[in-house]
């Protein structure tokens, strides 16, 4: 063989090895793009709770006595608590009930080739205790952002110990609509999360909490079952979620449109005075009797350290619960003072609370709002 056919063999085969570690450097970045999505994380859905109750601790056998749901869980398959983050199916278009059967919801229609089958199966899922007015935390690993979270609740009589879950079981009892990541919550773990209200008046005893979260990057649909026992105490929002696993799932490279919640937001502000602040109100949703608002707050030309926002309805509307804001309630006037992560705003720059409501008949007006600085 010459010097220089074998010099030639030898660039050739460079060549191919740049090219094939090339190929795997971006499938690698292609992957971790996509190996990050999200749950709910407070009340804990079912793969969620399983992961962090036993994640460090799986291969105990006090499990199967102590939290033998999660048991036969992480027996049927491991994969459904390591990748918490990928319960979602692609391509629904918003036709969450075409796609997903009843006695399937927990699994999203045992997407994912199976992978979370385990979490239809019927039984006494470890259950945390919150009130009738309540929110969850939906964690978003990746700040994919939302084109709208719809959160249900089982209605009264269902026993989700005995049977399983159908779409008729369930009562849509809050929602949001678009809301880009840069809206959510920072986490020091990563990602973003973002809190959404609910109100399930009548509820007693043993529940689900349902969760659809519609991501914005693509048409990913994400299905949550949490466990809760309602007559309890609002479960804690603050708690970070765990460090993220890594899921194996990659999206689909186009997204056909998805709707947005069937609520219009109507919006209401008072002027920003130099140097004070602003507020506007939305209403995020609304069924019978109850809506979610939330009130967007903005600095004005300097920066300011507290705020106080007052507002005052002109239906009887009343305020039943709130979060990013401490409120108190007189009358028609409800007043939203800060609180210590959301004191501070520099001139110019924004925050937001969000707040459950109750009205009676069919006006639910937008309120009157005040700003004011402190």
């Amino acid at each position: 063989m010459s010097t220089t056919l074998a010099a030639r063999r030898r660039a050739a085969i460079s060549a191919l090895i740049v090219a094939v570690a090339s190929v795997l450097l971006l499938t690698t970045a292609l992957a971790k793009i996509a190996d990050a999505h999200g749950n709910i994380v407070s009340p804990a859905s079912r793969n969620y709770g399983c992961w962090q109750r036993w994640g460090s601790d799986f291969q105990n056998p006090a499990m199967a006595t102590q939290d033998p749901m999660c048991w036969q869980a992480w027996q049927a398959d491991p994969q459904a608590m390591w990748n918490w983050n990928g319960l979602f199916r692609e391509g629904v278009a918003g036709n969450h009930q075409g796609a997903i059967p009843d006695g399937q919801l927990c699994s999203a229609g045992h997407t994912q080739s199976g992978r979370y089958n385990a979490m239809d199966t019927v039984g006494d899922w470890k259950a945390q205790s919150i009130a009738n007015n309540f929110s969850v935390k939906l964690y978003d690993q990746a700040s994919h952002g939302a084109d709208y979270i719809r959160v249900y609740v089982t209605k009264q009589g269902y026993n989700p110990i005995t049977q399983p879950l159908g779409w008729g079981n369930l009562e849509l009892v809050g929602q949001i609509g678009n809301t880009p990541a840069a809206q959510w919550t920072p986490e020091s773990a990563g990602g973003v999360s973002i809190q959404v209200g609910g109100s399930a008046p009548g509820r007693t005893g043993r529940h689900i909490v349902y969760t659809i979260w519609q991501a914005s990057h693509l048409d990913q649909s994400y299905y949550f079952c949490s466990d809760v026992t309602f007559g309890g105490v609002t479960p804690s929002q603050s708690a970070s979620p765990s460090a993220p696993a890594s899921p194996s799932a990659s999206p689909s490279p186009s997204r056909p449109p998805s709707p947005s919640p069937s609520a219009s937001p109507r919006p209401s502000s008072s002027p920003p005075p130099p140097g004070g602040c602003s507020a506007t109100y939305s209403l995020t949703g609304q069924w019978p009797g109850g809506f979610q608002g939330e009130v967007k707050v903005t600095a004005g030309s300097s920066a300011i350290t507290k705020w106080t926002v007052t507002v005052t309805w002109t239906n009887g509307q009343q305020i039943t619960n709130a979060w990013n804001a401490t409120v108190t309630t007189s009358g028609s006037t409800a007043t939203a003072k800060s609180v210590a992560h959301n004191s501070a705003l520099s001139a110019g720059a924004s925050t937001t609370f969000g707040f459950l409501g109750s009205y009676t008949g069919s006006a639910n007006g937008a309120p009157t709002l005040t700003c004011t600085p402190t």
